[in-house]
């Protein structure tokens, strides 16, 4: 049993709204770290003293570290944050050692500026899938919603549309559910293919605002289009997005990738948990990680249901999910292994009684 420890973090010179704010509603704050770490909390004026064992008491001193973080930009940390800023800890601690030496440098300094103001990954596989975006041509980012992988997506085409990295970006969906044919929807394109880009605008809208994003979309600085209208073209100068991209075909795909012309960058996200082709119709996105797996400046980032970053409910919600369906994998392993024994038990059984008549 590892013996308890008492550590002591002090912040000279906070306000009272600052230490507030990192106390919460109460000792809200503190009670949720406790918790959460099974440690114990209290503090004096700008002294936090914390009491526990050793791997826990660390977390909480780097939770109150963050936290003092937190309200240098906002004085009011609400529980949501909170909550985000404790499961990005976790994440970072689980995922230290897949990180090669060279991901680790800067990793803590991996942040994005937008017109609305400063986004901090959350969680160090988020800092590597952004760090990868701002050095790689080509990234992928694969996992269940929540993970933030679009979000971040948008916030780094955004933070090089404002240091003028680019000229322009675009937004690409496949338009599955219509099948991609577009013609008989009323609207011009961008009406048609709006309810598929909506999770997209949104984030835009959150960063640049309603106003701006307007003017740059008729300005064609920011465009949207369904997947099957990339077809003969070469993007130079330009960040473009590829959501939902399990919901490409193989040959789909392969279009989109050899659009990127020069100055350009592609992330491509999704989640090959969740594919809604036809069945039988093999995933591109599934196949294109198979293909490209082995080029060195390709980089492919994985998300889990450790790294989603919304109410804390939907961690559990996929988690669950997730155990079924490795549960019904497992049985239907199960139920082919005992369908082909039971053939072979036959094909045994009739060989020998035709050895026998013989």
């Amino acid at each position: 049993m590892t013996a308890a420890i008492r550590r002591t973090v002090t912040f000279p010179g906070i306000s009272m709204e600052r230490l507030k704010g990192m106390l919460g509603a109460y000792n809200g704050h503190l009670k949720q770290i406790e918790q959460r770490l099974d440690v114990k909390i209290s503090h004096r004026g700008d002294a936090f003293y914390i009491d526990g064992e050793i791997d826990a008491v660390e977390r909480a001193e780097s939770l109150l570290m963050r936290l003092h973080e937190e309200t240098e930009v906002s004085q009011q940390v609400s529980a949501d944050t909170l909550h985000l800023i404790i499961q990005g800890s976790q994440t970072d601690r689980e995922l230290q050692e897949d990180f090669s030496d060279n991901e680790h440098t800067g990793l803590d300094a991996v942040w994005l500026q937008t017109r609305k103001g400063r986004i901090n990954p959350r969680g160090a596989n988020q800092k590597r899938y952004v760090q990868r975006i701002l050095q790689s041509d080509i990234s992928f980012g694969i996992g269940p919603a929540g993970t933030g992988k679009t979000y971040l997506a948008v916030a780094a085409a955004v933070d090089m549309l404002e240091r003028n990295e680019i000229q322009r970006i675009l937004l690409v969906r496949p338009a599955v559910e219509a099948g991609e044919k577009l013609g008989f929807l009323p609207g011009d394109l961008s009406q048609k293919i709006d309810p598929y880009l909506r999770p997209l605008y949104d984030a835009l809208y959150e960063m640049l605002g309603f106003e701006k994003v307007a003017k740059l979309i008729e300005r064609q600085i920011i465009e949207v289009a369904p997947l099957a209208y990339m077809r003969g073209r070469t993007l130079n100068h330009s960040f473009v997005i590829l959501d939902e991209a399990q919901n490409t075909t193989p040959e789909q795909m392969k279009m989109f990738l050899t659009r990127l012309g020069f100055g350009s960058r592609a992330v491509i996200t999704g989640d090959i948990t969740q594919v809604d082709l036809p069945r039988g119709q093999q995933s591109g996105l599934s196949h294109a990680l198979r293909v490209i797996e082995k080029i060195p400046e390709i980089h492919i980032t994985r998300f889990h249901s450790r790294d989603v970053v919304r109410h804390q409910l939907v961690q559990k919600i996929v988690e669950a999910y997730e155990g079924w369906d490795s549960e019904q994998h497992r049985l239907s392993a199960e139920a082919r292994a005992e369908r082909k024994a039971r053939q072979e038990a036959l094909i045994a059984e009739n060989d020998a009684a035709a050895d026998a008549q013989d």
